[in-house]
């Protein structure tokens, strides 16, 4: 199988060499495709005196944009995205290839416990998981993770769907389940990254609160507007109850809710048959 390693990179001069060295020493016939992002450093020099073919960006569009620009690049039947900061062991890609040869569409590499940069990230992520499981019906070990081996042709059909910013992981995981491609999750261990890493806390929080409400909009939308629909339609009721015991009438609040409920629930449906026709192949 033809493979190509893509790796997002902006202002990782310290490690990059490091990381593609290793990858062209493990797997000489690999393609490997590092995309600058903008970098004020020397990682596109860098990277590319230690084998690697490299696409830049003119300005920093993104990791998701660059996570983009290297799947049109990439030649390979199969795309391992990972990360050049160092987090990312490349003796996992083997294990990673191993399962897409059994037959899977999209192999991730779930962090195992002690992996996650901060407790709060790691708070956060499990609550992802935990979220996605809910929506999809499968067990979600690691919504998050940027280190994923990909059928190449199957992931280009999503590249419109992907942001630019951090969460095309959670994006294209939730893309590969909703068209019904076949997902596996392979054990590893992240190492603690080399260097600051690119996510704010304030303004990346207030992102990754965003990114709940859009797998539920992105995978199934009546599994988000159903739930709110009927707690909206039982308050309605009990309120209704309580008001035609207390004072014997059918008060405006209860109007609110009920017509709440309603409008809540058509528009899952409305966007349930948006989401539909996203996932409407066309080449």
């Amino acid at each position: 199988m033809k493979a190509s390693v893509v790796m997002p990179a902006k202002n990782e001069a310290a490690t990059v060499a490091t990381v593609v060295s290793a990858i062209r020493a493990r797997y000489p016939d690999f393609e490997v495709i590092v995309v600058d992002d903008g970098s004020a450093d020397r990682t596109a020099e860098l990277a590319r005196e230690a084998g690697a073919k490299v696409v830049s960006h003119p300005y920093s569009k993104g990791n998701g944009a660059a996570i983009k620009s290297g799947a049109r690049a990439a030649a390979g039947d199969v795309i391992v995205f990972m990360d050049a900061d160092g987090q990312h062991d490349p003796e996992d890609i083997a294990r990673l290839l191993a399962r897409i040869g059994e037959g899977y569409d999209l192999v991730v590499g779930a962090r195992q416990q002690g992996s996650q940069a901060s407790v709060g990230r790691g708070l956060a992520n499990g609550f992802y998981n935990r979220l996605a499981t809910y929506m999809t019906g499968h067990e979600v070990e690691d919504l998050t993770s940027g280190f994923r081996a990909v059928r190449a042709d199957k992931f280009r059909e999503f590249l419109y769907l992907l942001p630019n910013g951090f969460s095309y992981p959670t994006t294209s995981t939730m893309a590969f389940f909703r068209a019904g491609y076949s997902v596996a999750y392979e054990p590893i261990h992240a190492a603690q990254r080399v260097g600051k890493s690119h996510i704010k806390p304030l303004k990346d929080g207030v992102r990754f609160l965003l990114i709940i409400f859009k797998i539920g909009t992105l995978y199934s939308p009546l599994k988000l507007f159903a739930p709110v629909s009927m707690l909206a339609f039982f308050i309605a009721t009990l309120w209704y109850g309580y008001t035609l015991v207390m004072e014997g009438r059918f008060t405006n609040m209860s109007a609110l809710l009920y017509t709440g409920s309603v409008m809540v629930f058509l528009m899952g449906l409305i966007s349930e048959q948006i989401t539909a026709l996203m996932y409407k192949e066309s080449r």
